[in-house]
């Protein structure tokens, strides 16, 4: 709340500026005053209910814009429609606009017109901006996204449906994107790319194949309404020049638009993106959403939202730009957007209406959609306050609510968000292992040391990368999210190719499915890899595809003028086409891997001991010869295993068993909780191989 003195110098000050025909906030940012406009601006708070609702059988709509010197509500009957109703909104003094239409207006599309005084003043008109407040929201298919909110009515039947509550330790996480994985042919859905189609059943992909493979979290690509399309090619826009993006598309998800809304792209309303259509209209996106996580829900299968609340759209227009520029973004002194997301505007999460507007979104997912979980892309760019606002309030609600996020933007600071309770990328962990690039930088898997990695390093990273311990970054094992691939960069199974020379960066591959093929080297360096990641302490995450050494070859008779295709792609967040779509043959192909996989999986899920026995349970045994071997002794309650591996990729190597009757659930040929055998006293391991045993 802000002070009457403080209201009447502001309304004082924009009335002279009105008569004067200079905008105040104009005037601060040429003399270089940003940041003291937004001080001020700080002091706008309301407690108010926001966006669009109904109530006493009236139909209300409230907006936060603090520098506005008027606004417009904007209603149409059909969002194509050329005779719009337009209202006069009405301010309070804490910067909130209302205006109020008689009836339960349920379907009505709108939108907001926020004028300054210098638009005023000029006779200038303004773009629609979408309510940032919006349960469902319609786009119009250009690169500049514009939308319509819709004044939506819930109605929808849980049947009973509540959250999947789980010890973070126990999580494996599948890292998905909805279209991606049932828009293959293979796939057979009926309803391909949707929301709908994800859990169709009967079919070999989506849910099904999901659901074999073992995992118990699904993370979902962002799936909040985004900006689908980006400058056209080789154009030149708004001092913009699109020499980069030849599709056009943003087809990760990467530029949310609305915090509240589900993405109609995975809607069943439509098939393939076309340009200047709408989109979402209908709003069953909001109800096919609840669907999925249902249906999941139904089959023991968590759901993880990745979400982006450090920037919007860089072209978009009819957002919080248009809303109040000063207020919602990250600006310099000249009053220039900051990027250090690298996508032209960063959000002001410190922003007191901006961060109430992360949080309620944050619990409406919850509360709504029933959403378990959230992983927060680029985290370091939310203010800590924020940060710690949203994981206390979200565990009001649930207290086993997953948090994770990738610690980066402006710094790698994992440790900073284990000290707040939450989960973060193990970037350590997967350049450790595999490395970091598969050109120069290898890892331990490839019997090499990446960066400083040392043997107790990766010894840290077996139980769970924990701070004081070399290499170390978590305050508790369960915080650290360990990985070896994810929808960034190279998948691992493209890494080992390029890593040992059967690919090479720019080669022009017309046979991918000869290329995912994998040679016996290369299934024992994935095996080996998997088992490490299945065996150490703290989140696992594996990548759609992961399990079965997905490739992403651009197709080479593609038809979008892309200088790289044919080529194996390592920035795959534009193509709706086969580079990203998963191909349940290539499962099949390299059915030995996903065996493995599954194998590993049933191993985490039954034996408790590799997922919570802590660093006192661990007992390390470095090899005397190969100083990049090692095993351990592992005891958990009744259960004793020995866990061995060896990186080595021309030696075999032994490790002397403790004295007792051992049985062997994992080798360099299959993984699970059967035993494959008695184990000899002594272990012999071969060349880029593990071993797992139990003491009978």
């Amino acid at each position: 709340m802000k002070s009457l003195l403080f209201s009447i110098i502001i309304l004082g000050e924009l009335l002279f500026n009105q008569l004067t025909g200079v905008d105040l906030f104009v005037k601060e940012t040429l003399a270089q005053d940003a940041i003291k406009i937004q001080k001020r601006l700080d002091q706008f708070y309301s407690n108010k209910k926001l966006g669009s609702f109904v109530e006493n059988g009236n139909t209300f709509f409230r907006l936060f814009a603090p520098s506005a010197e008027r606004v417009e509500l904007v209603t149409f009957k059909t969002p194509d429609s050329k005779s719009p109703n337009i209202y006069s909104m009405t301010k309070d003094t804490d910067g909130v606009w209302e205006a109020e239409i008689k009836g339960e207006n349920y379907g009505l599309f709108y939108g907001f017109k926020v004028f300054s005084a210098k638009d005023i003043s000029l006779g200038r008109d303004v773009p629609i901006a979408v309510d940032p407040y919006a349960k469902a929201v319609a786009t119009y298919t250009t690169y500049e996204n514009p939308r319509l909110a819709i004044v939506y009515k819930d109605v929808y039947d849980w049947h009973g449906d509540s959250w999947i509550r789980r010890d973070w330790s126990d999580l494996v996480i599948y890292e998905m994107h909805v279209r991606d994985m049932t828009m293959d042919p293979t796939s057979r859905s009926s309803k391909p790319g949707s929301y709908e189609g994800l859990i169709e059943s009967g079919i070999k992909g989506g849910l099904e194949y999901i659901k074999k493979l073992g995992v118990n979290t699904v993370e979902l690509l962002p799936t909040m309404e985004y900006g689908y399309l980006e400058l056209p090619y080789k154009d030149s826009l708004d001092s913009k020049y699109n020499d980069w993006n030849p599709y056009e598309r943003n087809h990760w998800g990467y530029m949310t638009s609305n915090f509240f809304a589900p993405a109609s792209y995975y809607s069943t309303s439509w098939k393939k993106l076309k340009r200047n259509v709408w989109m979402g209209t209908d709003a069953r996106q909001v109800n096919e959403f609840k669907d999925m996580v249902k249906a999941f829900h139904r089959n023991g299968i968590g759901v993880i939202m990745d979400v982006v609340y450090n920037h919007l759209s860089e072209y978009e227009v009819g957002n919080l730009k248009q809303i109040d520029k000063y207020y919602y973004f990250r600006l310099n002194n000249k009053g220039e957007f900051i990027s250090k997301s690298f996508c032209g505007n960063d959000l002001r999460t410190e922003a007191p209406m901006l961060r109430r507007l992360i949080i309620e979104s944050v619990l409406y997912w919850m509360k709504e959609f029933h959403v378990d979980g959230f992983r927060f892309d680029l985290g370091k760019l939310i203010d800590w306050e924020t940060l710690e606002e949203i994981i206390r309030e979200a565990r009001k609600i649930n207290p086993d609510v997953v948090f994770v996020c990738e610690p980066w933007g402006g710094g790698y600071d994992p440790t900073g968000f284990s000290l707040r309770g939450w989960g973060a990328w193990n970037d350590r962990f997967r350049n450790g292992v595999k490395g970091e690039n598969p050109f120069n930088h290898l890892g331990w898997i490839f019997n090499k040391w990446y960066d400083d990695n040392n043997i107790k390093s990766i010894e840290n990273y077996v139980n769970g990368t924990l701070l004081n311990y070399k290499s170390g970054l978590f305050v508790k094992y369960w915080h650290s999210v360990n990985y070896l691939e994810s929808h960034d960069d190279y998948t691992l199974g493209d890494f080992i190719r390029l890593a040992v020379g059967r690919a090479r960066a720019n080669e022009v591959i017309r046979n991918v499915d000869s290329l995912v093929k994998l040679t016996p080297r290369e299934l024992k360096l994935h095996k080996l890899a998997a088992l490490f990641l299945f065996t150490s302490r703290g989140i696992t995450m594996i990548s759609e595809g992961q399990e079965f050494a997905r490739s992403k070859v651009i197709p080479w008779n593609e038809t979008v003028p892309d200088k790289f295709k044919g080529t194996i792609d390592h920035n795959s967040y534009n193509k709706d086409n086969e580079t990203n779509y998963i191909n349940y043959s290539h499962a099949e192909i390299n059915k030995e891997l996903v065996d493995y996989y599954k194998g590993l999986i049933l191993l985490r899920k039954t034996y408790p001991a590799f997922r919570r026995a802590n660093k006192d349970s661990v007992k390390f045994v470095e090899h005397k010869q190969e100083k990049k071997a090692f095993g351990y002794l592992l005891h958990f309650g009744e259960d004793v295993f020995f866990v061995a591996f060896n990186p080595n990729p021309r030696k075999t190597i032994e490790f002397n068993l403790p004295s007792g009757e051992w049985q062997v659930l994992v080798d360099e040929q299959k993984a699970g909780v059967v035993p494959l055998k008695t184990a000899e006293k002594i272990v012999s391991l071969k060349p880029t191989s593990g071993i797992v045993c139990k003491l009978k």
